[in-house]
């Protein structure tokens, strides 16, 4: 099983889906980092030899964020908009959708589970 920036990728996928696992990587950014290290898209992580795996690790510490810095970059973005005090941030502080989505039906990810409201009869 290799180890690619502190996440245990599969072994037997092959390469740009088992990249997929990384989080801040998606297919795209998965395709280009197997061309930037010039292996076959059709390989699979288990035929990988001990090199290759190095170029990709370093390939990704070079270029791209991923993982720890990327989820801390994003949670200080959002911390950084509940201090100022703009509506996303108010959004963001009530946990409710940020980006305009309608709350009176829907918007139970976000909202948790339906609270029933006491006296309430038809």
């Amino acid at each position: 099983m290799a180890r690619i920036a502190g996440v245990n990728i599969p072994t037997n996928k092959r390469v740009p889906i088992a990249l997929t696992y990384i989080h801040g990587i998606g297919r795209t950014k998965a395709i280009e980092i197997c061309q930037k290290v010039q292996i076959p898209l059709e390989r699979r992580v288990n035929e990988l030899s001990d090199t290759e795996v190095i170029h990709i690790r370093e390939v990704i510490d070079r270029d791209y964020m991923v993982e720890g810095d990327l989820r801390r970059k994003v949670s200080m973005s959002i911390k950084r908009l509940m201090d100022l005090g703009p509506y996303r941030g108010l959004r963001h502080r009530r946990g409710l959708p940020v980006r305009g989505q309608r709350t009176h039906t829907n918007a139970r990810t976000r909202k948790g589970p339906a609270k029933a409201i006491a006296g309430k009869k038809k």
